[in-house]
């Protein structure tokens, strides 16, 4: 079975560099096989992170065909891409478009547009982008196996 991935969000007592304490919530992207999967995969991630209490507060499919991840650590943001693929129908000689949704780790706009270019190199077929925003995603947690 192939896994795909969720859209998981938490809220906590996040304490600010004042010392203030303020309820935020922060969004995460988890590879898992199923809803119960991804909110035990996530809790297991952030726990060791978290001090004081948690709560998962909303777990949603995502629907992204491929991500584009990056090693370099001023690539600290992610971005969703939505791209058309272009296929002419021979029949009609209409042309066709399937729009997919990739997500890509960078450092701002510019640079996701570079990174997408880059990945899409050696695309069989026509492409064209049809929209790139940035999200709220903080971090994405793939699947790991275990090392047993």
């Amino acid at each position: 079975m192939q896994s795909e991935w969720f859209e998981c969000k938490v809220r906590y007592d996040k304490t600010l560099e004042s010392g203030l304490i303020k309820k935020t919530t922060e969004t995460y992207l988890v590879d898992a096989l199923s809803f119960t999967e991804a909110e035990k995969r996530f809790i297991e991630e952030l726990e060791p992170f978290m001090t004081g209490e948690f709560i998962v507060t909303d777990i949603k499919r995502a629907r992204i065909s491929e991500l584009f991840d990056s090693d370099d650590l001023n690539d600290d943001r992610w971005f969703k891409a939505r791209i058309a693929y272009i296929t002419l129908d021979e029949k009609s000689g209409a042309e066709k478009r399937t729009v997919q949704t990739t997500l890509i780790q960078a450092k701002d706009f510019h640079r996701a547009v570079d990174r997408l270019d880059e990945g899409m190199k050696g695309t069989m077929g026509d492409w064209v982008i049809v929209s790139i925003t940035e999200t709220a995603i903080i971090d994405v947690y793939k699947f790991k196996a275990d090392e047993d």
